[in-house]
């Protein structure tokens, strides 16, 4: 029997240690976050053994009560899993997004002696009841906001978009192909289910290395690497810097010059497309990165930028350069953008009157 169950899982347990290894090794995610990972690892690891237990009986015959209680079990198990995904990797939610997973568990636990959901005959016939389809749509609800809360919580980029599409798109197989290849498709769910949160995970420590922790920018190690990639394509840079955080962290402490930068980081973000990136690049410099996009587009973004900025209590000062042809070069960009910044920022404090090295 053990053999049989590693013969016919082996593709899932290399998985699920190469999941358990990654995570040990990992320094981007808390405590917390990683043992309520272990759990789920876990718990698909246990499903595994229900599906095999249950198509074991089924093709012994017989066993008709403890198939259906396997049953009742395998339905249950994907949202329960989505809730607990949604649980670990969304931000605001706690326990109550197990809710309607457990009262679909309840459902089924009753569908054991009453048949409402499903019923295994005394032949050992499978046949559904009268909320038969109900575990297929909670789990499609489950996958649909699973997904909305990510993209939600995502920075909307393409980068983090595709593995959302990805993960989405493993849990919607379980909608489908059941009726496509009937239970043999329940024989490569919990592979299917490992390898989606795997590929999702390698995907979110591949972003957090890219990430500025703070604000949620691309950091100064992803600039060197973007602008080394087709640097031909770059047309236009913008360099920002924000004027006054050495007063904020002299007089309101660094916890408010924290909440300075993030805000001024989702004023970028709300105002570049699809061809910019922003990233921070030091302390209060952040830095626009802009493919293909023209010097009337480029203008029009520094201009949002300073609306954007000018709405909040903070400031910052902006620069851009441009080239038409691709002549000049990244580091050329940088110095245009960079003069014409600096320059602001001192007109800024020339007009305001205050002394950039010292608190106000």
């Amino acid at each position: 029997m053990i053999k049989e169950y590693i013969l016919q899982n082996w593709a899932l347990i290399l998985i699920l240690a190469a999941f358990v290894i990654s995570l040990r090794e990992t320094i981007f995610l808390n405590k917390k976050r990683i043992r309520h990972l272990y759990g789920l690892i876990a718990a698909i690891f246990a499903l595994s053994i229900v599906v095999f237990a249950e198509f074991s009986l089924a093709a012994d015959g017989g066993h008709a009560g403890i198939r259906a209680v396997l049953m009742a079990v395998r339905y249950s198990a994907t949202p329960l899993i989505i809730s607990a995904v949604i649980y670990i990797l969304a931000k605001g939610f706690g326990w109550t997004v197990y809710i309607p997973a457990l009262i679909l568990t309840a459902i089924n636990l009753i569908s054991i002696p009453t048949g409402i959901v499903f019923r295994i005959g005394e032949d050992g016939v499978f046949a559904r009841g009268p909320l038969g389809f109900l575990p297929f749509i909670a789990v499609g609800a489950y996958s649909i906001f699973m997904m909305f809360i990510l993209i939600k919580n995502s920075k909307k980029q393409m980068m983090e978009i595709v593995p959302i599409a990805f993960i989405g798109f493993a849990f919607a197989t379980g909608l489908v192909l059941p009726f496509v290849y009937q239970g043999e498709y329940s024989r490569i769910f919990c592979t299917t289910i490992a390898v989606s949160l795997y590929v999702y995970y390698e995907f979110m420590i591949l972003v957090m290395t890219k990430r500025d922790p703070l604000t949620g920018l691309f950091n100064r190690q992803a600039f060197y690497s973007f602008t080394g990639n087709n640097p031909e394509s770059i047309t236009a840079l913008i360099s920002i810097d924000m004027n006054g955080l050495k007063t904020i962290n002299d007089r309101s402490g660094h916890a408010a010059g924290d909440e300075a930068l993030k805000e001024l980081a989702d004023c970028f973000l709300s105002v570049v497309g699809g061809r910019q990136r922003c990233y921070r690049i030091g302390g209060d410099e952040f830095v626009i990165i802009c493919r293909q996009t023209t010097r009337e587009e480029t203008a029009s973004i520094a201009e949002q930028i300073r609306k954007k900025v000018s709405e909040t209590q903070y400031s910052c000062a902006v620069g851009y350069s441009h080239t038409e042809d691709g002549a000049k070069s990244v580091d050329d960009l940088l110095r245009l953008s960079d003069n014409m910044m600096y320059a602001e920022k001192a007109r800024y404090y020339a007009d305001s009157g205050k002394d950039r090295r010292m608190q106000s």
